[in-house]
């Protein structure tokens, strides 16, 4: 129970994170996915705001290397990596990946945001030399940074507890004490929600309602008027010992939202109309990138559109805040449902605009891509929700024998990809190398 709990948590953790990486990328199963080391990279390239080295391909080797390279990134920032080897990760051994992300977690993530409470709750810093033993015993500087760094470890978990407890304290007999069975009733995570936005939770009736009640109304409004990534479920929490990573990395997220200017209503609209006016610029930058490559090769089309999303994947993090807003559209004011509206029109311009670039591929190129979102659409696709079991077993069995028609042609595709020339009869490239690696990953 406790794996799976940490399997899940620290999947939905890694993606929010994930998410603001120049492209995005997505978590399936950790398991898996990490085995390649790209995923793994892209996360510590966005938690450290730093470029990291890396192989392109997904051969043993390329994926060998690129795991070697987080670990020895991971290693550079002091971190113990006790008993993690390249080999556990490439085999996904559940335990060593998830001690891997814990230990990514609690640097990048609970200790960065514990040094913002280190003053308040009088822990030391870690820079702090009074934290460590002053003996000439313990005079060596290695041996120095190890006591300190292990005393602040200790540290940033009670400074994280310590904040919690702070921001209960306000709401009469609401108890915490661990990251266990504290959480168990939903009353703590509603409290801090009181705490940072008043009016939104009431703690009277919520003291009438069951745990699987609370939790849920917990992490619902937490998602909608807060922003935070639901990481868990009630039934995570409501059990006789709840899992105190995930709960940690679930509440450290509450800290963050503390930690980060609280905008007022009229800020919020000002930035609303920043948002508008940014689109509007970004939809007439657009139209005319289309017109000015209209008679341009592939190549330099799709070249033309990296540089572009490139671009409008930077520019458009000061907004993100606004843009992903989860409020209903009964909920948004004027400018907020324009800059949905708006938002939306420009996403649906791109999208139109990579189709068509997707069918200009040249042969057999185009064939492949063709076929690549027919089962990638097919994978997507959710089954419907039907009642009559015979009836579901027909309609599951007409999925699988499409999908096995489709899968007919995945060898002579995957050939046809490798051994693609990719030159024109001038020597020059007909398609841009990242365009064939990402049709490479996909298959």
């Amino acid at each position: 129970q406790r794996e799976f709990t940490q399997k899940k948590t620290f999947t939905s953790w890694i993606n929010s994170i994930l998410a603001k990486h120049t492209p995005p990328s997505v978590i399936s199963d950790l398991y898996t996915d990490i085995q390649q080391g790209h995923l793994l990279l892209d996360l510590l390239e966005v938690l450290s705001g730093q470029q990291l080295p890396r192989e392109k391909g997904f051969n043993t080797f390329q994926c060998r290397s690129n795991i070697e390279n987080a670990l020895t990134f991971l290693k550079s920032r002091s971190l113990k990596l006790i008993n993690i080897h390249v080999a556990d990760i490439i085999e996904g051994n559940p335990s060593i990946v998830l001690g891997l992300i814990w230990t990514i977690i609690f640097h990048f993530h609970i200790e960065e945001l514990a040094r913002t409470l280190a003053c308040t709750y009088n822990q030391p810093s870690l820079g702090s030399s009074s934290a460590v033993d002053s003996s000439p015993k313990a005079s060596r500087s290695a041996k120095k940074s190890a006591k300190i760094k292990e005393r602040w470890k200790i540290s940033a978990t009670k400074a994280l507890l310590l904040w919690a407890k702070e921001q209960c304290s306000l709401h009469g007999s609401i108890s915490v004490t661990d990251f266990k069975s504290s959480w168990r009733s939903g009353l703590a995570f509603l409290a801090i929600i009181q705490t940072l936005r008043p009016g939104l939770v009431d703690l009277e009736k919520a003291k009438t309602r069951s745990n699987k009640e609370n939790l849920k109304e917990a992490f619902r409004i937490a998602e909608l008027e807060l922003n935070i990534p639901r990481l868990l479920e009630p039934e995570d929490v409501d059990i006789m010992n709840p899992d105190e990573k995930s709960i940690m990395t679930y509440v450290a997220q509450f800290l963050q939202y503390s930690r980060n200017l609280r905008e007022t209503e009229e800020d919020m609209q000002e930035k609303v109309r920043e948002a508008v006016s940014w689109l509007a610029a970004q939809e007439k930058k657009l139209a005319k990138l289309l017109m000015e490559t209209e008679n341009e090769t592939y190549y330099q089309k799709y070249k033309e559109m990296m540089s572009f999303m490139e671009a409008f994947n930077q520019e458009k993090k000061p907004f993100l805040h606004v843009l992903s807003s989860k409020r209903s559209e009964a909920e948004l004011s004027e400018g907020q449902q324009q800059m949905r509206e708006e938002w939306d029109k420009l996403i649906s311009q791109i999208n139109e605009w990579k189709v068509k670039l997707d069918q200009m591929l040249p042969s057999p190129l185009d064939s492949i891509e063709a076929w690549l979102q027919e089962v990638e659409h097919l994978q997507a696709e959710d089954l419907p929700d039907l009642q009559d079991p015979f009836k579901a077993v027909f309609v599951f069995r007409e999925v699988i024998v499409i999908f096995k028609g489709l899968m007919d042609c995945f060898d002579s595709h995957l050939d046809t990809l490798q051994s693609f020339k990719n030159e024109d009869e001038n020597n020059m490239p007909l398609v841009l190398p990242e365009k064939l690696e990402e049709m490479k990953r996909r298959l």
